[in-house]
């Protein structure tokens, strides 16, 4: 699939909102770290474009005394694949993530 042809003008509309976006995620992540922000409250807003198309495996990364290989773990014993995104998650999954981080 060739990517559509953009005008200078779309191309640094675009870049602009990429950056912005990463920049919110990386706060949420901050955030998340710092222990200001809850799991629930992530996935309470689900329907938000910048969390919901969050990587469950980078939001789970960014509590506290989780790195990578524990939240590998954690995704497989709750049956998350690891490329699920926030607002992909079935309920069954929710569930299992708000009762994991509670």
């Amino acid at each position: 699939m060739a990517l559509p042809k953009l005008t200078e003008e779309q191309r640094k509309v675009a870049l602009e909102k990429a950056a912005k976006i990463r920049k919110e995620r990386a706060e949420i992540k901050k955030k998340l770290k710092m222990g200001q922000l809850k799991v629930k409250d992530l996935l309470d807003r689900a329907g938000d474009e910048v969390v919901g198309k969050m990587s469950v495996k980078s939001v789970i990364e960014s509590i506290p005394g989780i790195g990578k290989l524990r939240a590998a773990k954690i995704m497989e014993e709750l049956g998350i694949s690891e490329s699920r995104k926030i607002k992909g998650l079935g309920a069954n999954q929710r569930k299992a993530l708000l009762e994991r981080f509670k």
